[in-house]
């Protein structure tokens, strides 16, 4: 079993496309139209082109999907998480964009992670794993 495809709930996949493209720095992988005006649009890492897919899901006006994003939001639990290299480094970039972070990045120990507003309903973490010291006790 592999996990070849996570999906994020988004309104207007343009928009959303615009923002995981022009901001994330991901690359379109697939767009192919699916009728009544939706598309199964997938982006990619520009690192890992041949990985997991990250499809723009076009139900994010279905009402259970609305209810489910507004939940998530409101209790600010992100949808989804990406893994940087350098979480401070990522985070001054996409600010420098304009990306809408709920705060700085926090060091929890074996990781530092940031909580980023995808401007389509959604939070994102990104995440740096940090090396764990292995000393002898």
């Amino acid at each position: 079993m592999r996990i070849r495809l996570e999906s994020v709930p988004v309104t207007d996949q343009d928009h959303a496309l615009r923002f995981y493209t022009e901001k994330l720095g991901f690359v379109k992988k697939r767009d192919i139209p699916m009728g009544h005006g939706a598309r199964f649009l997938t982006v990619v890492s520009p690192e890992e082109p041949d990985a997991a897919e990250l499809m723009l899901e076009p139900n994010g006006e279905h009402p259970a999907t609305k209810v489910y994003k507004q939940a998530l939001h409101a209790e600010g639990i992100p949808v989804t998480a990406f893994q940087v290299d350098d979480c401070q480094a990522e985070y001054e970039r996409l600010l420098a964009l304009g990306v809408e972070f709920q705060g700085e990045p926090t060091d929890a120990g074996t990781a530092v992670m940031a909580t980023l507003d995808d401007t389509c309903g959604n939070l994102i973490m990104i995440y740096e794993e940090k090396a764990v010291d292995s000393e002898p006790a």
